[in-house]
C-alpha cells in the first residue's frame, strides 16, 4: 500500500525558512514522480513543485528561486526546502506521488496523497 507522510511544517516569520519532508512507504519511490501541493483557505489546491523519477524538477512560478525540491532515494524521502517565506505561502502542504511524471502529477493524476502538514508564515 502506497503511503506518504509529511513532516516539518510549523510557524515561521516572514523571510524565514522551513524544510518539509515526505517519507514514502509501501513502494519504491525511485520509479515515481513525487511532488508538493498546497491548499490555502478559500483557494484551490495548487501544485508547488515536483521531482521526476529521473530527478528532473518543476516549480510553480510562486516557488521558483525560493523553493528547492530534492529526494534521498536511500531514505525513500522527498524534501521541499522553502526560503524567503511570505505570508501568502501559508497553507497546508501535501505530498503526492504518481508513476506518470510531473506534468500529469500537476494535472492531478495522483496515485497517493499524504495527510498534509500546516505551514504558517506570520509575524
Amino acid at each position: 500500500q502506497v503511503q506518504l507522510a509529511e513532516s516539518g511544517g510549523g510557524l515561521v516569520q516572514p523571510g524565514g525558512s522551513l524544510r518539509l519532508s515526505c517519507a514514502a512507504s509501501g513502494f519504491t519511490s525511485d520509479y515515481y514522480a513525487l511532488g508538493w501541493f498546497r491548499l490555502a483557505p478559500v483557494q484551490e489546491r495548487e501544485g508547488v513543485s515536483c521531482i521526476s523519477s529521473s530527478d528532473g524538477t518543476s516549480y510553480a512560478e510562486s516557488a521558483k528561486s525560493r523553493f528547492t525540491i530534492s529526494r534521498d532515494m536511500t531514505k525513500n524521502t522527498v524534501y521541499l526546502q522553502m526560503n524567503s517565506l511570505k505570508p501568502e505561502d501559508t497553507a497546508i502542504y501535501y505530498c503526492a506521488a504518481n508513476r506518470l511524471g510531473c506534468t500529469l502529477l500537476f494535472r492531478r493524476f495522483i496515485a497517493s496523497w499524504g495527510q498534509g502538514t500546516q505551514v504558517t508564515v506570520s509575524s
